[in-house]
Parts: C-alpha cells; sequence; structure tokens
C-alpha cells in the first residue's frame, strides 16, 4: 500500500506556481474570448445582403474612373459603416441604392465625382424631407442660392454629414466646427484661434458657439444681407444676456441691454423695425469685436484692446480723436467707482432736471391760477 501512495501523481510543492500561472493564463484567455464575443454582440453587423456587397466594396483598392478623369473610389469602410446611425437603425445600403439589386450594376451617367454626389444626395429626401427641402430654400439659404447659380460645389447633405459613415452629430460641437471648416477654411482659421474656438478646440468648453449657434443648421441665411447685419445683436445676446451663463465666466449680463440703450442700439433698432432690408452703418457688436476672430479685450490682437479701440472706432469716425475712447464707458453701468466723474455729472443732472420740471410745473400753475383770477375779477 506504502509503494502505491508513492507512485501517484501528486503535485510537489515546485510545480504548484506553475500550475498557477496555467490557470491564470487559461482564464484570461476564456476572459478575452468572453469580451471580444460581448463586443461584437453589441456592435451591429451588416445583414446578409449589405455584407455580399462589402465582399467587393470592402477591398480598399476598388475604384473607377470617370468621364471627366476622377477617380472615384469605391470602397466602403465595414467598421465605418457598422458605426453609423443608419445601421444601427437597420437602414443596410438598399435603402439609399434601391436600383442596385444585382451584379452586374448598371452604368454610372455621370460625367464627374461632383455630378454623382449631388444627384445620390437627393435619396436623403426621403427620409428627410423637412430638412431636405430647408436645404433647398433658396429664398433663406445660402448654399440653395449659390447652387441655383450654377456652382455645383455648394455644400450638400453628404458634404456635411458624409454618406457611409454617419455619426449623431448634435453632442459634437468640435465635428460640427471642424466640419464647415472643410469649405470655410479661412473662417475656421480665424475661429480657432478666438476666444469662441480656443475654448472649443483646446478646452472643449461646450458653452462657447460653433458655426450653427450663429448661423443655422440647414437653413442658414446669407450673413451678408441687411436683415442678418440687424439681428445680429440678438444672436449674440443669446449667451451675452444669460446671467447664469456669462456668471460662470465673471462677466457681465447687462451688455445687450446697454446696448439697445446706446445710440447705436436705438438706431439698429429703428431701421430694423422700419426698414429690415436696407443696410444701416450703425455700430453693431461685429463692427467692433470682430465675427469670427474674436478675442478676449485683454489680448493685444484684440480689436477692442485699449491700445487698438481709437483705430476701431475710427473705421466709422474717421476723425474721432486720440480723448475719443477716453469718453466711452463700455458696456459697463455708470458707477462711482468706475466712472466717478460721469456719475456724478449724471446725478446732478438728475436733480438738476428735476428740479428744473419742477419749478416750470409751479409757473405754469401759478400762471393757471393768476389767469383765472383775472377772469373771475373782470366778471365781478
Amino acid at each position: 500500500m506504502a509503494s502505491l501512495r508513492n507512485d501517484s501523481p501528486v503535485a510537489t510543492p515546485a510545480l504548484r506556481p506553475w500550475i498557477l500561472l496555467c490557470a491564470a493564463i487559461l482564464a484570461l484567455g476564456l476572459a478575452g474570448v468572453w469580451a471580444t464575443r460581448s463586443a461584437q454582440a453589441q456592435t451591429p453587423q451588416p445583414p446578409p445582403a449589405d455584407q455580399a456587397c462589402l465582399s467587393c466594396h470592402g477591398n480598399p483598392n476598388l475604384s473607377m474612373t470617370l468621364p471627366n478623369g476622377d477617380k472615384l473610389s469605391l470602397y466602403i469602410s465595414a467598421g465605418a459603416l457598422n458605426q453609423s446611425v443608419h445601421m444601427s437603425l437597420g437602414f443596410g445600403c438598399q435603402s439609399c441604392h434601391p436600383t442596385l439589386t444585382g451584379y452586374p450594376h448598371p452604368a454610372i451617367p455621370y460625367g464627374s465625382a461632383r455630378e454623382l454626389s449631388v444627384a445620390f444626395y437627393q435619396t436623403c429626401q426621403k427620409c428627410h424631407s423637412a430638412n431636405y427641402d430647408q436645404t433647398r430654400d433658396t429664398l433663406h439659404n445660402v448654399h440653395a442660392q449659390i447652387g441655383a447659380g450654377g456652382e455645383v460645389k455648394t455644400a450638400i447633405c453628404t458634404d456635411c454629414h458624409h454618406a457611409h459613415d454617419i455619426r449623431k452629430i448634435a453632442n459634437d460641437r468640435v465635428r460640427i466646427s471642424q466640419t464647415c471648416g472643410q469649405c470655410h477654411t479661412e473662417i475656421f482659421a480665424q475661429y480657432q484661434n478666438s476666444v469662441h474656438g480656443a475654448a472649443l478646440l483646446q478646452e472643449d468648453n461646450h458653452d462657447v458657439p460653433v458655426c450653427t449657434d450663429c448661423h443655422g443648421v440647414h437653413s442658414i441665411p446669407d450673413p451678408r444681407l441687411a436683415q442678418f447685419r440687424t439681428a445680429s445683436p440678438e444672436l449674440c445676446a443669446g449667451c451675452h444676456a444669460n446671467a447664469q451663463l456669462m456668471s460662470k465666466y465673471g462677466l457681465t449680463a447687462d451688455v445687450y441691454t446697454l446696448y439697445t440703450l446706446s445710440w447705436h442700439g436705438v438706431d439698429v433698432s429703428v431701421y430694423k423695425a422700419n426698414w429690415p432690408t436696407i443696410w444701416h452703418e450703425s455700430a453693431v457688436c461685429t463692427d467692433c469685436h470682430g465675427v469670427h476672430n474674436i478675442r478676449k479685450t485683454g489680448d493685444p490682437a484684440s480689436t477692442v484692446n485699449p491700445a487698438n479701440l481709437l483705430a476701431t472706432c475710427q473705421k466709422c469716425h474717421p476723425t474721432a480723436g486720440p480723448n475719443w475712447t477716453g469718453s466711452w464707458t463700455g458696456h459697463n453701468r455708470v458707477s462711482l467707482t468706475r466712472t466717478p466723474f460721469i456719475f456724478y455729472t449724471q446725478a446732478f443732472y438728475d436733480v438738476f432736471v428735476r428740479l428744473v420740471l419742477a419749478a416750470c410745473l409751479v409757473y405754469v400753475g401759478l400762471q393757471i391760477l393768476r389767469a383765472t383770477v383775472a377772469r373771475v375779477r373782470r366778471s365781478l
């Protein structure tokens, strides 16, 4: 019996660490397999019909040459397609390409890649009719107006949303500005260095405005029109009159209110109410602060930096002298601490005007009393 016990395969203490190591490696391997299968289960997979399309279009080298010489890539990334919002909702290839039901496909009757894109983007209308109609509204959409004039490069749905890798963009504010920057490169270069763009792109601050906050999304008015100009102070007020938002950054929310009480603001409001289509030169926010290149007032490159303010005013008031800017209180209420001279001057006139009006009322009252007494005496 003793010999049987000695021959049995019992693990010695020296082998136990190796056994534990092998067990750990096996456990990690099983965990990796489980995680991979779990991720695959959560990632939408193309249906069989779309997998058949990808059997050809999954080739990165697949392309064709159009009559004008454009080389059109026919490659569709399966990974990008699987992550698109359409695939997650069950819309496959034939939802947008209903005529491509077999192979070989019909010949493409388009002479250039752009002509093909313009023709294919009309497919978006089937599901997104309201947005599509806005993009085609030549009365209110500057892109549609330019397109109606024969410019084929004006933005269409797929230029902004892409075709096969469409993602939800509502919360991706960085991507919104970068998308507009694909065409508006010079403007984007200004924006990314501005106080708004730097906060968004460098700090991921979503409180600042992106292109669509000021210009709209699918209905984009022409910013060169008088209507857009006179409405621009209200655009800025959307953020700068928000007391809760401005308090986060130590800024006053009185800017818009004080502007509307100024000569510039009153003048603009009169034109907006009576002659909205007539261009008027009275200053709006962008005339002083810039449009896409807005900087903090302490930035030496800012158009409203104290060192640059006179030159900014002289764009409209060429005869303005060196004391011109000293008489301006900025977008601040008159106060004893900030502007004591103006504060006392205003206080004096507040009292003086009231006294003059009161004296006038007393004088008129006495004249009425005198005339009444004289009339009564004459009647006796």
